[in-house]
């Protein structure tokens, strides 16, 4: 539903994960301020918004007897492969052994929909690849914490041995006015949208996966449900350590950093009204 707003999609989600999310932010946010970021003000009130939600945690939920103009159930057991939007509609969602073995010519992995894990996962299916790979690859991580981590785990290294494009940390390609692909290219892209023209004048963009989009770069074809679930289950082995999340609350790096960073009385009691009156 990204970028089509919460009217598109709403998922409920339970505190923990939500809990987990805020502990990270308030540390990077407080790091954001020690690093001498502007509006110091404005992060203090966001923090001090954040804290006060995780005191006393409300969410929003559904009326027990809300009504529905239709309810779609699926079962994800049943999806056995990976799934594409095709060319170029973000809507046109296909399996990979519908779509068959396209060329590529060009990949990115990037945007904000991708974090950390996915970004590990594709070095981890590159550094077994030896040499110049097939197609131009573009590498994009959405912030600079992520590209700091990724360069301290090695992982920049390895996307420089294929002979990737590393961009700036941000939108890079998937904003369409800075970095472009070559005109009538074949792309498989993490990002969110392939609308015509957007990634490159003519091109023919598949939205996928950051683990498909590098076994693309790999082959330099899209590959059958057979070569992918192959290089795909080499990732089984460090699950866990490959998909963890950059957690700044976790990294002592952000956290000696924000421990100094005070937030005043005013700001505080300003969010605890603004809480209490939401939840009246």
């Amino acid at each position: 539903s990204a970028e089509r707003s919460a009217a598109g999609c709403t998922i409920k989600l339970d505190k923990e994960p939500i809990e987990e999310y805020l502990r990270s932010n308030v540390v990077m946010l407080k790091w954001m301020i020690a690093e001498g970021y502007g509006d110091a003000r404005t992060l203090k009130r966001r923090i001090a918004a954040m804290e006060e939600w995780l005191a006393n945690p409300v969410l929003m939920e559904a009326d027990k007897d809300a009504q529905y103009h239709k309810v779609y159930e699926i079962d994800l057991a049943t999806i056995k492969e990976p799934i594409l939007c095709c060319p170029n509609d973000p809507d046109d969602a296909k399996t990979l052994s519908e779509i068959g073995q396209e060329k590529i010519d060009e990949v990115f992995i990037g945007s904000c929909m991708t974090n950390i894990g996915h970004f590990r996962a594709a070095g981890e299916l590159l550094k077994s690849f030896n040499g110049q790979l097939p197609t131009r690859l573009w590498v994009a991580p959405p912030t600079k914490m992520d590209e700091a981590q990724l360069t301290a785990e090695g992982f920049y290294s390895i996307y420089g041995k294929v002979g990737a494009r590393t961009e700036m940390p941000g939108c890079s390609l998937c904003m369409g006015n800075q970095a472009r692909v070559a005109d009538k290219a074949t792309v498989v892209s993490t990002s969110t949208r392939n609308f015509p023209n957007r990634l490159g004048q003519g091109a023919n963009v598949y939205l996928a996966s950051a683990e498909l989009a590098a076994i693309a770069a790999i082959l330099g074809k899209l590959p059958t449900k057979g070569e992918y679930m192959e290089l795909y289950n080499s990732l089984a082995a460090k699950t866990e350590q490959t998909y963890s999340y950059l957690n700044f609350d976790q990294y002592e790096d952000y956290t000696k950093k924000a421990k100094d960073v005070e937030i005043e009385a005013e700001v505080r009691e300003g969010a605890k009204q603004a809480y209490a009156a939401q939840y009246a």
